[in-house]
């Protein structure tokens, strides 16, 4: 009998989508089941004070998760040589879409920010979540055919400090600090992964650099975060009140956790359980087996996705594929690490994890074009 490698074999015994890379497909059924059961019970907490925001809560993650898998569904059946046809388009419409925030009437405001837009009453739509994969998807295509004058000053550096600006402008006057330092990092790695030269990259990471700084100075709460991360004890009932509480959870976790449902924190204690705090819920609960497991699926997530992205059959495919999989994996990352204290504190949702129906469809999206591209790829 013939020996099939055990990629195949997964794929051919649990009836995986055909085509699809099958490591990457359970990697990410892993994350979504993972994350559907993580946020079931640190949403607990919020039945317990609030029952009927409960209600609402579950309805639109419910929603969340079947519009999310509608649109990856679709998203890995088509050809993804189809998004560089309409990759401008996209950039512009999730550019005007991004821009509605500030308009009143249309852009809602939220903890000081401005960052979703109502759709006609019904329900709020995050637009940076889209301005994100379209940056990606037009730098990818940009790249892609600028080819070896990506290294060139005009043709690689200029462009890709346009795309920053463009997308700084946008966020940072929301303000939204954290997405655009994941697109930053996301657009980075693509320019380098697409033949930039280093230098180059030096140069605009210094601009960063000086640019973050004065934006700290400039603003008080990006200032807060960073002496709480210096002194997290020095303030723990104010600006280090959420690194406090996290870090209590976490620790009280242990090696195996409290058990499902079991954590104390998320009921009056961990500010946003269901939000920036769930990893913290999680560690609770499920300790140091579960967060770790949790983290080794995102890098899990991340290693398939480089892979497949060279083993591309082009080299929009292949940028296609860094974009996205930095796009996900440097926010869970950011969203874990700040959590640990291991970086200053991050506004950004856990992904496939975090309440937020915006991030979690557009998530799922990009999950999508990720497995279509796998199907196309190189053995």
């Amino acid at each position: 009998m013939t020996q099939l490698p055990l990629s195949k074999w997964i794929g051919s015994k649990l009836r995986v989508p055909h085509g699809v890379d099958a490591w990457l497909w359970w990697i990410l059924f892993g994350l979504v089941l993972s994350g559907f059961l993580i946020f079931l019970s640190a949403s607990i907490g919020l039945l317990a004070r609030d029952g009927a925001h409960f209600g609402s809560i579950a309805i639109s993650r419910l929603s969340a998760i079947a519009v999310g898998g509608a649109l990856a569904y679709v998203a890995s059946r088509f050809h993804y040589r189809e998004l560089r046809r309409v990759a401008l388009p996209l950039l512009l419409v999730s550019i005007v879409l991004t821009a509605l925030v500030f308009i009143p009437g249309i852009g809602l405001e939220h903890g000081g920010a401005r960052r979703w837009i109502s759709v006609f009453g019904l329900f709020s739509f995050q637009p940076a979540e889209l301005l994100k994969i379209a940056f990606v998807i037009y730098a990818a295509a940009f790249f892609a055919s600028a080819r070896e004058r990506v290294a060139t000053f005009s043709q690689g550096l200029v462009p890709l400090a346009l795309l920053l600006g463009i997308a700084g402008f946008l966020l940072l006057l929301q303000p939204d600090t954290d997405t655009f330092v994941v697109l930053f990092i996301s657009l980075m790695t693509m320019f380098i992964a697409g033949g930039g030269k280093f230098r180059h990259l030096s140069l605009i990471m210094l601009i960063a650099i000086v640019g973050l700084c004065a934006l700290v100075l400039s603003r008080p709460y990006l200032k807060e975060r960073i002496v709480t991360f210096i002194h997290p004890a020095g303030d723990p009932l104010g600006a280090g009140y959420q690194i406090q509480q996290s870090l209590i959870a976490i620790g009280s976790g242990g090696f195996f956790g409290r058990g499902f449902g079991q954590s104390v924190q998320k009921f009056s204690y961990l500010p946003e359980p269901i939000g920036d705090s769930i990893f913290a819920v999680a560690a609770e609960e499920f300790g140091f087996i579960g967060g770790g497991a949790l983290i080794l699926l995102f890098l899990a997530l991340l290693l398939r996705g480089l892979r497949i992205a060279s083993r591309a059959p082009d080299t929009f495919g292949g940028l296609l594929s860094i974009g996205i999989v930095i796009l996900i994996g440097a926010s869970a990352f950011m969203n874990i690490g700040s959590m640990l204290a291991i970086i200053p504190l991050s506004g950004l949702p856990l992904a496939f994890v975090s309440h937020g129906g915006t991030a979690l469809v557009m998530t799922l999206l990009e999950a999508g074009v990720l497995l279509n591209i796998s199907r196309y790829q190189k053995s």
